[in-house]
């Protein structure tokens, strides 16, 4: 009971700091969207989508040389989760956001930041070690060491007066975790396993994060997981030490090499080797260089974007791979992301008629989407607005200006009511081979962005990116409409 009031405390002092809470709730959100049906994957990619920096991260990745296999050139975040699968896109956002989060956290001292670069070098230790093997088992280790190392970081970061504390029983020959216990009750690990819980990370990663004990008759996985955590840890702490001989240095990782060796299946010179290599390869700036290389180039890589055209013509390339027996959510989440990211508008809906009755909006990106998208629907029988009109269109209409007064009479009232900032927008009609509508795409432009029109050339890609979207719908099971 003590333990548990500590830990509220700790946890409501660290609130009172605005951008934690922000941390925990993008870290459910995530594992939220890991945990459910793939039918429903749209909501891991809003979670990237919803961050720049991220978004390129994930793309990069798909198009690395490891994963051309899958075809390249690899353009949005859902068909990047296609190739790369969702354990491993949502661990490394995990892992993202958390390096992310203290980064930008991080306070002027020295002691704070040396603490973030040892979490960070770690974290590198931990890929480099599963960079050859599956990914998705990587990239949950990289999580399980970041994880290892978060309690200390919580109370670096934000119970500065106790850390100062906790160094003055270290700086007395006290061990860190029996100096941590002596000032705050509990230990480095246990408010780490307390951030893993309330972050509701899986009963896996918490394993992981546990202290290595080669005895332990842990099932295989658990005690992979533990080695590469406690090693890279280890590892990344004998590197950042100060005025430590080289021939010293080598010589503990040499020991940690000669202990975890065996467990993580690596000879421990290739080990040593691995550790020392990196060390020297991070020493420039002491910060994984993936990470600040994202930073430093994130608008190169916007303008280095492909053209609006090419981009939705990469899109319907990446509908037409997929069979068309292809389960039904993914291929609108492609469809919708490409009309998103291809043409920079703010949000994009897609409507699936149900029965002969009623569009639902069933999935959208954007902005405060998830909460909008269960009020947006309209009855299909006909009403003399422009989405009636666009249903019963064989191809999309554009609307320039949305406030003009001849175009407002056009609007039906729930659309006034949920999208009064919209400036333009398009709408897509999807439609089987008997011509009938099932779905509608809707993607727009607040009045917060530049005034621009869409040319014939991305109009006629648009066009064919919904007719490629319709055979989806005629392949589709009854039982995953339901689910739609």
């Amino acid at each position: 009971m003590v333990k548990a009031a500590l830990l509220d405390r700790l946890w409501s002092r660290m609130s009172e700091r605005g951008d934690f809470p922000m941390l925990s709730q993008s870290l459910r959100a995530t594992m939220a969207a890991m945990t459910n049906d793939d039918l429903d994957f749209s909501a891991l990619v809003q979670v990237v989508l919803s961050d720049f920096a991220l978004t390129q991260k994930v793309l990069r990745l798909a198009n690395s040389a490891m994963y051309m296999a899958f075809g390249g050139n690899i353009t949005t975040v859902t068909r990047a989760l296609m190739v790369l699968g969702m354990d491993a896109v949502g661990h490394l956002v995990v892992g993202l956001k958390l390096v992310d989060h203290f980064h930008h956290s991080v306070p002027r001292r020295i002691d704070a930041k040396l603490e973030l670069n040892r979490t960070m070098l770690s974290g590198c230790v931990a890929r480099k070690l599963t960079e050859r093997g599956d990914l998705r088992a990587g990239e949950e280790a990289v999580v399980c060491t970041l994880m290892r190392q978060v309690g200390k970081l919580l109370v670096v970061f934000y119970l500065d007066t106790e850390w100062d504390k906790i160094r003055r029983h270290v700086d007395a020959g006290m061990e860190e975790t029996e100096a941590c216990n002596a000032e705050l009750g509990v230990t480095f690990d246990e408010i780490g396993l307390e951030a893993a819980t309330r972050w509701r990370l899986p009963e896996m990663i918490r394993a992981g994060m546990s202290q290595f004990n080669p005895q332990d008759e842990e099932p295989r996985q658990v005690q992979w997981l533990r080695a590469i955590t406690n090693y890279s840890t280890e590892v990344s702490h004998v590197l950042t030490l100060p005025n430590l001989p080289d021939a010293v240095r080598e010589a503990r990782i040499g020991e940690l090499a000669q202990r975890y060796g065996r467990t993580l299946g690596t000879d421990p010179d290739v080990l040593v080797e691995m550790s020392v290599a990196l060390a020297r390869e991070e020493a420039g700036d002491g910060v994984m260089r993936e990470i600040s290389e994202l930073r430093a180039n994130a608008d190169a890589i916007a303008r280095e974007a492909l053209d609006p055209e090419a981009r939705i013509g990469a899109g319907v390339e990446d509908l037409r791979a997929l069979p068309s027996d292809n389960a039904l959510a993914p291929a609108l989440a492609l469809a919708s992301e490409t009309v998103l990211a291809g043409l920079g508008f703010a949000r994009t809906v897609v409507f699936v008629r149900h029965g002969a009755g009623t569009f639902k909006a069933r999935l959208g990106f954007g902005p405060k989407m998830e909460a909008l998208l269960p009020t947006l629907q309209f009855n299909a029988a006909f009403q003399p607005d422009v989405f009636h009109l666009a249903i019963a269109n064989s191809v999309g209409i554009f609307i320039e200006n949305a406030r003009d007064p001849k175009m407002m009479a056009r609007l039906p009232e729930w659309f006034r009511r949920s999208f009064g900032d919209t400036r333009s927008f398009v709408l897509l009609p999807v439609a089987l081979e008997n011509q009938s509508t099932v779905a509608l795409i809707y993607g727009d432009w607040t009045h917060e962005q530049e005034p621009r029109k869409i040319s014939l050339g991305e109009m006629g890609a648009l066009n064919e990116l919904a007719r490629e979207v319709g055979r989806f719908f005629a392949h589709a099971p009854a039982r995953e409409m339901e689910l739609l």
